[in-house]
């Protein structure tokens, strides 16, 4: 579980490395030449966007990298971003694969049977 965890916590990285780079372009761009946020509309909260576009695929990429060895770290690293990418993208066709790569990279993290190491986390 934990080598699933940790591939589908790369991909879900690389994936939503592709949406957080036209995310926060976009949020750039409409930002710069108000005549694009006129026709095409902004984001909510473009600070939002723009934080999410950066941290849920490095938590994905981190998480899923962590899960082999600390698979409770890496699988809550997991869950928070396909939480983060869902709060600042919604569930749509370009994030429905690394928001459910990360959710269920976290749930097999967090599932996996045996202790990390018998000392704490800490």
């Amino acid at each position: 579980m934990r080598n699933a965890a940790l591939t589908l916590g790369i991909i879900a990285g690389l994936i939503g490395m592709l949406v957080g780079f036209f995310g926060y372009g976009y949020t750039e761009l409409a930002r710069n030449y108000s005549e694009v946020q006129e026709v095409f509309g902004m984001f909510d909260d473009p600070q939002m966007v723009r934080a999410v576009s950066i941290l849920s695929p490095l938590m994905a990429i981190a998480g899923g990298a962590m899960a082999k060895v600390r698979a409770l770290w890496g699988g809550i690293l997991l869950i928070f971003s396909a939480l983060g990418m869902y709060a600042g993208f919604g569930f749509n066709v370009f994030t429905m694969f690394p928001i459910a790569f990360a959710g269920l990279g976290g749930v097999l993290a967090l599932a996996a049977g045996k202790p990390d190491e018998p000392k704490a986390h800490f």
